[in-house]
Parts: structure tokens; C-alpha cells; sequence
């Protein structure tokens, strides 16, 4: 995989290294890391509330009558 960034984001990217003391990689892949861990919590959360409208769904209606 390659990764193509624009100057800025290059620029942005080595800045936050610098000041973290870490490559651009490392801050890169943290990165990628805390999104697919927020999106799979999204997935779960989705999920859940999809059950529990689901299991309460007579409730639901008569609570919106």
C-alpha cells in the first residue's frame, strides 16, 4: 500500500511526529488504529440499539401512541 499526501498533510503529519518524539509512521498507524476502533465501537453501538428496538418494539410503539 502506498499513501499519498498532499505537501500540507506531509508538512502536518512530520510536525506532530517531531513533537511526539515518533516517526510518521508510528503517528500514521496510531491514527489508523483509533478509527477503526471508534468505527467498530460505531458498529457495535449500531447494533445494539437495533436489538433493543427490536425487543422492545411493542413497548415503543404503544410509548408512541
Amino acid at each position: 500500500m502506498t499513501l499519498r499526501l498532499s505537501e500540507s498533510q506531509t508538512e502536518a503529519l512530520r510536525q506532530r511526529a517531531e513533537k511526539e518524539g515518533r516517526s510518521m509512521q508510528q503517528v500514521a498507524l496510531h491514527a489508523i488504529e483509533d478509527y477503526l476502533s471508534r468505527m467498530a465501537d460505531d458498529d457495535l453501538t449500531d447494533e445494539i440499539a437495533e436489538r433493543g428496538a427490536k425487543r422492545f418494539e411493542d413497548l415503543l410503539r404503544r410509548l408512541g401512541e
